[in-house]
């Protein structure tokens, strides 16, 4: 519960002393927050910091075990969602809380449904929606589906929500994770409208080029505390990452010397239907080859076909000059090419299994015979790579779906390497990770390319793209539109020229 404190009319909320403590981890100790009135205020910190832990409390989602909250100077008993709502507070997660079946306008008035009768006056609704729509400024139609909007227009709806509640506070989680570059532009002008109408927004983000365009100040969690308070104007990019790990990263990408060998992987006309149209390149020994370009553009479909999760229409891969035929997953597997996916959750691993289950996964030959597995062989294994690459797990039967975003990429980097494969495919490494994570991500790439290794990254992230890659492939509409050899000397700008068509 929340005792009851003094008022305070200094700032629209006031978070003070929030202590959080579940079995064996104490979460959230003595943190303070305060946010005011037509402020965007960026909650920062590596994953396991606190944030998600703070904004449940405020959501009312969890209860801390001691604190108070303040909004508007009152103090605020929020100990359910609805309570959180009724005090103003909205919170938009990352995995949105909308009912596909339902319209947009549906949704919106889930539970607030303006009725006379029992009979819903859905003119009234579709009026209102259409003018909370207007006051964000995007135009959404009130009787789509949402499961037939695009993720900026259902992220919409949820703003739209949060309106309709008179929400005066904004908690928004990861909000542009799988927006456009379009997109998250118009997002923020979103927030910046939102902003000018008095409302409070807390923007959770690991991108911090995001931070720095749409931030007024920043408040920084590690380890459960609270370890500074600034105005986003008068931090350096470096010192926010050094107050969010605690120590001093000389780059944010790590240096290599680069020895760039023969080409090992090509990759010849790739097709299929409409979205992947005669895709050629090649890929060499010893450096990082970035493919980019705009969402839908066909990068994630073509790795998709290189590792025979998708059927091909035409075209041809050869590996160190050997023709692969691949069908299925299984193919690309026999033949030394793994692809660590996008969706880590759905896609890379079982969450609801152990950690040691999934690395095994993969490498069940390696570790069973005559259709017995050998536990002790496969844990042995897999604690060398706990070690080599840093993974922080409590024990080897912990669920995949409790360790940190970083720590997860890490156990199916684990799986893919004990396969020994030779190409490897990293679609959005870093989608979700922290800024230490990336770091030691980075790190494990750079000694991946510096031993022979084929590295292919996917990425959306430019800073990412200009800083990792050596040689960079830019997609538009299915082909590659562009190649940038000197990657030194280039620009964002001349990666979306070319990822503009």
């Amino acid at each position: 519960m929340i005792s009851p404190g003094q008022k305070n009319c200094a700032s629209l909320l006031s978070m003070k002393g929030i202590d959080k403590s579940f079995p064996g981890v104490h979460a959230l100790s003595e943190v303070d927050l305060e946010l005011n009135a037509g402020e965007v205020l960026a909650l920062l910190g590596e994953n396991g910091a606190g944030k998600s832990t703070l904004m449940k409390i405020l959501g009312g989602a969890l209860a801390p075990d001691r604190g108070v909250i303040h909004i508007n100077g009152d103090v605020a008993q929020i100990t359910t969602p609805t309570d959180a709502l009724r005090a103003g507070v909205a919170v938009i997660y990352q995995e949105f809380n909308l009912v596909p079946a339902l319209t947009a306008r549906e949704n919106i008035f889930l539970g607030q449904e303006h009725a006379t009768g029992g009979f819903i006056r859905r003119r009234e609704e579709r009026q209102e929606a259409e003018e909370l729509f207007r006051r964000i400024g995007v135009v959404v139609d009130p009787d789509e589906l949402c499961r037939n909007l695009s993720v900026a227009h259902q992220q919409v709806v949820e703003i739209a929500k949060a309106l309709l509640l008179k929400a005066k506070i904004l908690v928004m989680d990861e909000p542009s994770a799988t927006l456009t570059v379009r997109e998250v532009e118009r997002l923020f002008d979103v927030i910046r409208d939102l902003r000018s109408q008095g409302i409070g927004i807390i923007y959770i983000s690991h991108r911090l080029d995001e931070i720095e365009a749409i931030a007024d100040r920043v408040t920084v969690l590690r380890d459960g505390e609270n370890v500074g308070v600034r105005q986003v104007e008068q931090m350096s990019r470096d010192d926010l990452i050094e107050l969010m790990v605690g120590r001093k990263l000389e780059n944010e990408f790590p240096a290599r010397e680069v020895v760039v060998g023969p080409s090992r992987l090509t990759v010849t006309n790739l097709c299929r239907g409409s979205v992947v149209k005669g895709v050629s390149f090649n890929a060499r020994r010893g450096e990082v080859l970035a493919i980019t370009g705009l969402v839908g553009a066909g990068r994630t479909e073509t790795a998709r076909l290189i590792f025979g999760a998708d059927v091909r229409d035409a075209g041809s891969i050869e590996l160190d000059g050997n023709s692969l035929q691949i069908r299925y997953p299984r193919d690309a597997i026999r033949a030394g090419i793994c692809l660590l996916t996008e969706d880590r959750k759905n896609q890379g691993l079982v969450m609801v299994h152990s950690v040691c289950e999934n690395f095994g996964l993969p490498n069940l030959p390696q570790f069973s015979t005559f259709g017995m597995l050998k536990r002790l062989e496969e844990h042995a294994a897999f604690e060398s790579y706990v070690d080599r690459l840093s993974i922080k797990v409590s024990y080897s039967h912990q669920f995949a779906g409790h360790l940190s975003g970083g720590n997860q990429q890490k156990l199916v980097l684990a799986k893919w390497l004990q396969r020994n494969c030779e190409v490897i495919i990293f679609d959005e490494p870093t989608r979700g990770i922290d800024i230490g994570a990336k770091y030691e991500i980075y790190q494990l790439i750079n000694q991946l390319a510096g031993k022979g290794k084929v590295i292919i990254i996917i990425s959306s992230e430019l800073p990412e793209v200009l800083g990792m890659a050596d040689r960079i492939l830019v997609m538009y509409e299915g082909r590659i539109a562009g190649e940038i050899t000197d990657v030194t000397g280039a620009t964002q700008t001349d990666v979306l020229r070319y990822a503009m068509g």
